[in-house]
């Protein structure tokens, strides 16, 4: 027997403009790269996404096999516990709220000092005529926010502003309660949102979601899209998006 209302309960939503994925929806995948790891795979191009972003859950002592050279470029944030993350010759650990890019190419390991869980995101590379980025490691308390349009509206741009080396962008856009965005956007870029802490209703093509800590977004290109940020405590989410290329016909 169904437990009462689960269907109703249900807030995962699958349109051909965006997906509204709860945590608690998305089941455990194993990769094979990977040990004493379970993914779960947010974003893929089954999806309709230009790009790939799972949560990994890894076990002290867990992560990669060997080395990982997949010709993609990534990025990783860590929500909880502890990596240590090799990048070529260079050696970094990243704790809570820390972050790294790998260039395409680039090969990295990562082993977990701690049980830790992260965000990895990973895509291909558009290559311009500029050199490619290199690897580049920060924290998000190093990151000053900076103030948006709005009054009580913040971003971090974890990854160069003004580079156009880098053909993608991930931001943690901080709201206090009661602000929300003075427009609808409707714009090229596709994102992927995965919401860090707080509480808020977006709209996504015409449809209203309440959204919480844990959940997460996709949105493709030109999927109007708005956010306001209800509760009683500041909400922040993790934005990734694809920029600075042009547009070919």
């Amino acid at each position: 027997m169904l437990p009462p209302s689960i269907l109703s309960r249900s807030r995962a939503k699958l349109t051909p403009y965006y997906a509204l994925l709860p945590a608690e929806g998305i089941v455990k995948s194993t990769l094979p790269a990977w040990a004493k790891t379970v993914a779960r795979v947010q974003a893929a191009p089954q999806i309709g996404a230009r790009f790939v972003q799972m949560l990994l859950e890894i076990e002290e002592g867990g992560g990669t096999r060997g080395p990982i050279s997949d010709g993609l470029e990534h990025f990783f944030y860590v929500l909880h516990g502890a990596v240590d993350l090799r990048v070529d010759d260079q050696r970094a650990q990243l704790s809570q709220e820390g972050y790294a890019y790998v260039p395409a190419g680039v090969p990295f390991e990562v082993q977990a000092a701690t049980a830790a869980r992260l965000i990895w995101l990973k895509r291909r590379y558009e290559q311009i005529d500029v050199p490619a980025p290199a690897p580049l490691f920060g924290q998000r308390a190093d990151v000053t926010p900076r103030p948006g349009d709005v009054e009580g509206a913040f971003t971090q741009h974890l990854l160069p502003l003004d580079d156009v080396a880098f053909d993608m962008a991930v931001n943690i856009l901080s709201f206090r309660p009661g602000i929300y965005f003075d427009f609808v956007e409707t714009h090229i870029m596709e994102h992927g949102l995965y919401m860090l802490e707080g509480q808020g209703i977006y709209y996504l093509a015409g449809d209203q979601h309440e959204v919480q800590s844990t959940d997460f977004i996709w949105m493709a290109p030109y999927c109007p899209q708005f956010f306001f940020c209800t509760g009683w405590g500041e909400t922040a989410y993790l934005l990734y998006k694809d920029v600075n290329r042009d547009v070919q016909p």
